[in-house]
């Protein structure tokens, strides 16, 4: 292997699998069937009867890399871990691995005070509440972050917050407590990406009204609970801003970093799900004479599912890789590459996964509908393909400048 696993992640995955072979996989059924009844608003029983279960074989908090309160795994060691998870919608909560509570668990370890910490990471790391993140807005073209118009207003000793929100993920869960938000406190500052700040916001506060969640490919819940939130004149304390005013864009590419990958790994591992239950389909049905698996072009298509798996994993290795050693910010063009790579490959594979199974593939039986809405939403979440592709190129125009 270009990346071998340590003593501690061979033993860890080994845990890991066998949690989701005794808990996670047999409970699923359950779990889609909880969010179809329960609905977008209400705590799903199976997840936290799993969660202590998790927390007791020491499978918690597995990712913040370089931190005493998680596992102190590298992004490399991680990756093995959270391709595991992402096999299940109902695993990454479960472990407390899930977003968009990872990403902000990772803003409070490295921007919020001490006071934050105790009072809102503590929490969030014991698994007892969970937060969202307030970035996208529908009225503006939301791939370009400094588009954001949403205002944070200095008033005194607090900050009054004004602005409509959408795709804010965790929202409608009555377990979340605390919004990270990003607005715009110096609209007029001619460094566009110094207009905007990071402010923390109790989702208790007077003027939150969590207007409704949005279903993504008809599904509520699942993959995520994706909410719009209105935000009126909602005041909250000058010490809620998160490193200081104009530094909002800052951090949110450090926070976008991981949770782009995260989301990476976790598609791999859905990826290889799906091919999985691709392969036990068509060798267990007939048609025309011969089991479906015969059929050349159902073989072709599992051999080019193998072939972009590997291609995937090894790309997002790499980026994770170059995060542990030359750090987020120069790991750039990597990220970007598997944003772009990782969704895509996921969505043909489930797509071919789908025609395998004929008209069940379309339907909620075989879980191929609910992993294609998590990979067809990955493609826009946490910035679009396009967005991507363009970095991409420029980082390689880069080279030849003096050309």
């Amino acid at each position: 292997m270009l990346y071998p696993m340590s003593p501690k992640v061979v033993e860890l995955k080994r845990k890991l699998e066998s949690f989701m072979d005794r808990h996670i996989y047999p409970n699923e059924e359950r779990f889609y069937r909880e969010a179809e009844e329960f609905g977008p608003w209400k705590v799903y029983p199976v997840v936290e009867e799993l969660k202590p279960l998790a927390r007791a074989e020491g499978l918690w908090n597995l990712f913040l890399p370089e931190s005493s309160h998680g596992a102190g795994l590298t992004n490399l060691e991680y990756a093995p871990l959270c391709e595991v998870m992402g096999r299940s919608h109902l695993a990454p909560e479960v472990f407390n691995c899930s977003a968009p509570d990872t990403g902000n668990m990772e803003v409070l370890e490295r921007y919020g005070s001490e006071k934050d910490k105790e009072r809102w990471l503590k929490p969030l790391l014991a698994g007892e509440i969970r937060s969202c993140f307030a970035m996208t807005e529908p009225a503006v073209a939301s791939s370009d972050a400094t588009n954001i118009e949403s205002s944070i207003v200095r008033d005194g000793d607090h900050y009054v917050i004004n602005g409509r929100k959408w795709y804010t993920t965790n929202a409608t869960d009555p377990r979340c407590k605390i919004c990270i938000f990003m607005g715009k406190t110096d609209p007029d500052n001619p460094d566009r990406h110094k207009q905007q700040s990071m402010i923390l916001v109790p989702m208790d506060t007077p003027g939150i009204e969590v207007k409704r969640p949005l279903p993504v490919f008809g599904f509520y819940g699942v993959p995520d609970r994706a909410s719009e939130v209105v935000f009126t004149n909602v005041r909250v304390p000058k010490e809620n801003v998160l490193l200081g005013e104009g530094r909002g864009f800052e951090i949110a590419q450090g926070r976008l970093g991981p949770g782009r990958i995260h989301h990476c790994m976790r598609l791999i591992g859905l990826a290889e799900r799906t091919l999985e239950k691709m392969c036990r389909r068509v060798r267990s049905r007939i048609a025309f004479g011969k089991p479906v698996s015969e059929q050349t072009v159902t073989q072709e298509r599992i051999a080019e599912a193998r072939i972009m798996i590997e291609q995937a994993r090894l790309l997002t290795l790499n980026a994770a890789y170059a995060m542990d050693t030359v750090g987020n910010k120069v790991a750039k063009a990597e990220i970007a590459m598997i944003k772009v790579a990782v969704p895509n490959m996921a969505c043909q594979i489930i797509d071919w996964a789908i025609q395998a199974h004929g008209g069940g593939g379309t339907s909620n039986d075989f879980g191929l509908t609910q992993a294609y809405a998590t990979a067809r939403l990955l493609r826009l979440a946490d910035g679009p393909d396009e967005v991507h592709r363009n970095q991409i190129a420029r980082f390689e125009l880069k080279k030849y400048s003096n050309v």
